[in-house]
């Protein structure tokens, strides 16, 4: 007998007799959709046994390429950002009863989980001026790709605009989403001046086979449209759904995305007591208005609060879109687990921060946004902002007659992390940065960033 992959423990016959049952011809066509560059051809080289220690030593000179936080100043962001988290978030989320609650399979007993989560989606309901939020989803991108699902379940319609300057790796994830759905994406123009919506061109691709219309607020690039509520109009004038992306550190000063006409809201809760952590665990806002045909669609789960029949206060949760009792094809998601624990530190965050604080955290954001926006204007050969329009948290520029790559790599040495280049998503925007500004930069860290830049942009 000779095993085809010993891990497994496949024979020849076995694999061969798998993949006529599938319909394939080959092991490779089984993998098709992996990059061939991703494959590894030949025989694995193994290095010599190592003992534990050697392992150890191994390791540690491996992350010793790594460079902490503290070591650079960081103005990356594109989907997660550096931003204050209080201790105090921290330790509540180590609590037993709440770092060990994985998910309530059995709500009834887990009246402390419940009640949390009840929190979460009331103070993000309030947050997002819109009556329903789930709890919760995997990160803005799984949202995204959830909602058009969503909308197509609702509108019975397979169509989908999307704006221009939109984030590649949520389009990414919005594309595999949409493919076994059969749902057709299309991008709309928006303007090359300011980013607002090319209401003309969105009106020219809408017909009674769009399921819905969607827009970044603020978009990826960090300007905010200023025709946001008329492009939502547009969509609903064909009865089409209104779909809004939002980042919510934004909304303690600018308008909710429930004002301005959204029928469903996806986001990142990350900027909200959640670090970094290399790039997750996220948190994927989504939440619709009060509508009993979204709501019924809604993938996720809702936690509603009711009493006993002694009158006390109970949780429950309400509407379960896919659990294990619910059957495969009555499900409205795929979606197993939660971001549970991201969930609760953003209600641990926002109920600390109160609305004052929620304030106070936009108006820190815009105003050090503005203000490096302004000192990088002023150097000779450099362009910043690229679009004329109110920025928050990020804005990109652009250093005349120099590689962005080169401009990231000498402003490195000068242990500054200054962006992303963006010039490989955007056509339209070559050698274009993407840099990000927070509460946690100083007037300091601005200044040391813009006059580093400047050198480089001089040399």
């Amino acid at each position: 007998m000779v095993l085809k992959h010993p891990l497994i423990g496949l024979t020849d016959e076995e694999m061969s007799s798998m993949l006529l049952e599938m319909g394939l011809r080959g092991i490779d066509e089984l993998f098709k959709d992996i990059p061939q560059r991703l494959f590894t051809r030949g025989e694995l080289k193994y290095s010599k046994p190592l003992t534990e220690s050697e392992v150890k030593q191994v390791i540690k000179k491996i992350t010793s390429k790594n460079v902490a936080m503290g070591e650079v100043k960081l103005f990356i962001g594109g989907g997660v950002w550096p931003h204050f988290v209080p201790s105090i978030v921290k330790e509540i989320l180590r609590r037993s009863e709440l770092l060990t609650s994985y998910t309530p399979y059995q709500p009834e007993a887990s009246q402390g989980i419940l009640q949390a989560l009840f929190e979460y989606q009331s103070l993000m309901a309030e947050l997002l001026d819109i009556e329903v939020v789930n709890a919760s989803m995997y990160d803005w991108a799984t949202a995204l790709g959830e909602s058009f699902r969503m909308a197509k379940r609702v509108t019975r319609r397979n169509r989908i605009l999307y704006p221009h300057y939109i984030s590649y790796e949520r389009l990414e994830v919005a594309k595999t989403y949409s493919e076994p759905s059969s749902i057709i994406l299309q991008e709309y123009s928006q303007d090359k001046v300011d980013g607002s919506v090319d209401l003309e061109d969105l009106k020219s691709k809408m017909n009674r086979d769009v399921a819905a219309v969607y827009i970044e607020y603020p978009s990826y690039l960090g300007f905010i449209p200023i025709n946001i509520r008329e492009a939502g109009e547009i969509a609903h004038d064909y009865g089409s759904l209104f779909i809004i992306g939002v980042d919510p550190s934004m909304l303690g000063i600018f308008e909710p995305p429930g004002r301005l006409g959204a029928d469903i809201v996806v986001g990142e809760g990350q900027p909200l007591g959640i670090p970094m952590s290399f790039g997750g665990p996220l948190l994927g806002i989504m939440g619709c208005r009060m509508d009993t045909q979204l709501i019924h669609q809604l993938p996720g789960r809702l936690i509603g609060l009711t009493e006993t029949m002694r009158g006390e206060r109970a949780y429950t949760m309400i509407l379960q879109a896919r659990e294990q009792h619910i059957k495969r094809e009555k499900a409205t998601s795929n979606i197993c687990t939660n971001q549970a624990l991201c969930a609760v530190a953003v209600a641990v965050y926002l109920s600390l921060l109160g609305k004052n604080g929620i304030i106070e955290l936009g108006k820190q954001i815009l105003s050090r946004t503005r203000y490096l926006i302004s000192r990088l204007s002023r150097i000779d050969n450099l362009q910043a902002p690229l679009f004329k329009a109110v920025h928050f948290k990020e804005f990109t520029y652009r250093v005349r007659g120099k590689k962005a790559e080169r401009i990231l790599a000498e402003l490195y040495k000068k242990k500054i992390l200054a962006g992303i280049n963006i010039g490989r998503f955007y056509s339209d925007l070559p050698e274009a940065i993407l840099t990000c500004v927070t509460e946690i930069h100083s007037k300091n860290d601005l200044d040391l960033y813009a006059e580093s830049l400047r050198e480089v942009a001089e040399e």
